[in-house]
């Protein structure tokens, strides 16, 4: 009776490595299994997309010039002539506008996140992975923001800095960044602490090599949907400053601003001056149930 060659340390990584492709491959079918099942997801999904593709082809879709105002056309009903729905306080057409007015809402809501990922994620996983001082010195500096609710964060700072679609996005980057980097350290403590990564700091590897290979790969999957699940946040602080005039700054199209340009129209045409309202509530809405889905979809153990 023969046995098999035993594997030498090179034959037995390229196995391991097929291993965890295929681990890896059966992981994300099921994902997206569980994705394609979920309706709600799929639902919000579309509509997420639906409204960035809309934001971003703007110039194409838009049949009228976003600052083209016609006095006789003030506060036009839903449904005139050119106008399907309406013209606000200065007879500018509302649907080319809310058009418009998402790229700024997307981009101010949108911004904000991806740069407190980046800064955030890099904050807590130095903090997680070292530990000790390190640790105690960026998370408590993280705790002083935590101090302030971030809607009165968000505004101060944005009051300090000015108004302008900059200074919005650099208050907003501040509030989000402490949470992410909460986020990130806790993720980053409890994977630092397994089997594999202990084997791999024994042999001898690098703190950069562990990160990369062990670390990141566990990591960033739960801190990037703990991530997408801020976006419909910011995209209701973005508005509210926008809303308080500190933010994006007349005649420019944002759904913020356009909401509190409206504000004394409500009595005249409701329909209209709450058109602004119904697009946050139903983008942040959509953000907020997609992030949903995935978290659930990737709560998957193999």
């Amino acid at each position: 009776m023969t046995t098999a060659p035993a594997l030498d340390s090179k034959q037995k990584a390229v196995v391991d490595a097929a291993q965890v492709a295929v681990q890896s491959r059966g992981y994300w079918t099921t994902v997206g299994g569980r994705i394609r099942d979920d309706k709600v997801t799929m639902v919000c999904g579309f509509v997420v997309l639906l409204i960035v593709f809309s934001a971003v082809f703007a110039d194409l879709i838009a049949l009228a010039d976003p600052y083209k105002a016609s006095m006789l056309r003030r506060l036009a009903e839903i449904g005139a002539p050119g106008y399907p729905l309406g013209a606000d306080e200065m007879g500018r057409d509302m649907l080319t506008r809310l058009l418009y007015g998402g790229r700024l809402s997307l981009f101010m809501g949108i911004s904000p996140i991806v740069i407190a990922f980046v800064i955030g994620g890099t904050l807590g996983l130095v903090a997680g992975f070292l530990g000790g001082r390190v640790n105690m010195a960026i998370m408590r500096v993280m705790d002083v923001f935590y101090a302030f609710p971030s809607v009165l964060l968000a505004v101060a700072i944005s009051g300090a800095l000015g108004a302008g679609i900059g200074n919005a996005i650099v208050s907003l980057t501040l509030v989000f960044i402490p949470p992410i980097t909460r986020v990130t350290e806790s993720v980053t403590t409890q994977v630092r602490s397994l089997d594999y990564v202990e084997a791999a700091r024994a042999s001898g590897a690098r703190s950069l090599t562990i990160i990369r290979v062990h670390i990141l790969s566990n990591v960033l999957g739960p801190v990037f949907i703990y991530a997408t699940s801020l976006i419909s946040v910011s995209i209701i602080l973005a508005s509210g400053l926008s809303f308080l005039g500190l933010g994006t700054e007349p005649p420019e199209p944002e759904w913020g601003l356009m909401l509190n340009t409206l504000r004394q129209s409500i009595y005249v045409n409701p329909w209209v001056a709450a058109l602004p309202g119904v697009m946050i509530f139903f983008t942040s809405l959509s953000f907020n149930l997609l992030s949903d889905g995935l978290r659930s979809a990737m709560d998957v153990r193999l």
